[in-house]
């Protein structure tokens, strides 16, 4: 068989990847990745998490498919299965708390900087500042007292109602909201504190 990446065949192409075929390895990675790159942009992603994603899933495939652990149903079926383990890789790092954490802090700064006007600067500029902004919030974060981030960490990350923090903390649900309120404040404060 010749370096074609003949999509008729599936089992022409499993063999192709069983052999290390560089050519046909190439290919199947650069015309399956743009599809993934589309599902991880449109899900809150960057093309840095697609990236990492697509070879963890690609290296998940080539190594099921040397080990005889996939059987092609249908003519796409090796370019289906890969996107599948791509896809699922996407939503459990997007079901995951640390991801969550990042993703919450990263909207309350767009939320409690209004005063930036992103048209003065350029994007380079805007990514660098945004970056430096995250690093300054869980900075204050980390030094936020227990009370406020046991509130925050059950309100942003839990998913928590403040009916339910309130019952947790025995409180009432007015008052809940008034320290979430608070809470918020005060890692704002810190975090401008932080970069003067």
């Amino acid at each position: 068989m010749g370096h074609v990446y003949n999509i008729d065949s599936q089992l022409q192409l499993l063999d192709a990847i069983k052999d290390n075929d560089s050519v046909v390895l190439k290919q199947l990675y650069i015309n399956n990745y743009y599809k993934i790159e589309a599902l991880v942009l449109k899900n809150n992603g960057s093309k840095e998490h697609a990236k990492d994603v697509y070879q963890e899933a690609f290296i998940a495939v080539w190594k099921n498919v040397k080990n005889d652990q996939f059987i092609p149903e249908n003519e796409t079926a090796l370019q289906g299965y890969l996107y599948r383990i791509a896809k699922n890789k996407w939503m459990d790092i997007l079901r995951s708390p640390s991801f969550k954490k990042t993703k919450m802090i990263q909207h309350e700064l767009n939320v409690l900087d209004k005063s930036i006007d992103q048209n003065d600067h350029e994007k380079d500029e805007e990514q660098e500042f945004f970056e430096k902004r995250l690093k300054q919030t869980m900075e204050a974060f980390k030094n936020l007292g227990s009370p406020c981030k046991e509130l925050l960490t059950a309100f942003y990350y839990d998913k928590a109602s403040l009916r339910d923090i309130a019952n947790k903390l025995k409180i009432e649900e007015n008052t809940a909201r008034t320290k979430k309120y608070r809470c918020m404040e005060k890692l704002r404060q810190l975090a401008l504190a932080s970069k003067k």
